[in-house]
């Protein structure tokens, strides 16, 4: 078993989402919303650091999934979205968390099969995936979109290394 977070990172809120993997079984942990009300944008960014790294503190994650930065029309806000995600970066690596990277289009086609999905069916997809008994909030859900995106990209890449390592053992690829 792997336990995995997702983060989805913002300036004003950022979501966060926490599984168990064990190979393609995965199971609700935690997920919650850092709501980030601070007026000066320097103490957001030590907000996000404190409480992920408390989260990280109390349930231990080896794995983490961050989404990617993507572009903005604004290119202030997308500086903003950058240095949360980069402090988000750093809790994990504060913990020594392995981190995977990928774009919200990735995410979205991993989770809901589209990756031109709106947030309504990736939560909806999300609740269903885990068992949840309703949708999380949008910035949980995405958080949790990203966690089982990175569980589903483990997964593949153990399979292709199981059928490589097994087609040597069989004398192929020689």
């Amino acid at each position: 078993m792997i336990r995995i977070i997702g983060i989805d990172p913002g300036s004003r809120r950022t979501g966060f989402g926490i599984i168990d993997a064990c190979k393609t079984k995965l199971t609700y942990v935690a997920s919650g919303i850092i709501h980030l009300k601070q007026k000066i944008f320097f103490d957001r960014l030590r907000v996000i650091f404190d409480d992920l790294s408390e989260v990280m503190d109390n349930y231990k994650p080896e794995q983490m999934s961050v989404e990617e930065v993507f572009f903005a029309r604004d290119p202030r806000a997308a500086l903003k979205l950058g240095q949360a995600r980069g402090v988000a970066l750093l809790a994990g690596v504060k913990f020594g968390i392995d981190i995977g990277e990928y774009s919200a289009k990735s995410i979205k086609l991993s989770v809901v099969g589209s990756g031109s999905a709106d947030k309504s069916q990736v939560q909806l997809m999300v609740a269903t995936l885990l068992k949840l008994s309703s949708p999380p909030p949008e910035d949980a859900a995405d958080a949790l979109a990203a966690a089982i995106c990175h569980a589903h990209s483990m997964t593949t890449n153990l399979n292709l290394k199981g059928s490589i390592d097994n087609s040597y053992a069989r004398g192929r690829n020689n």
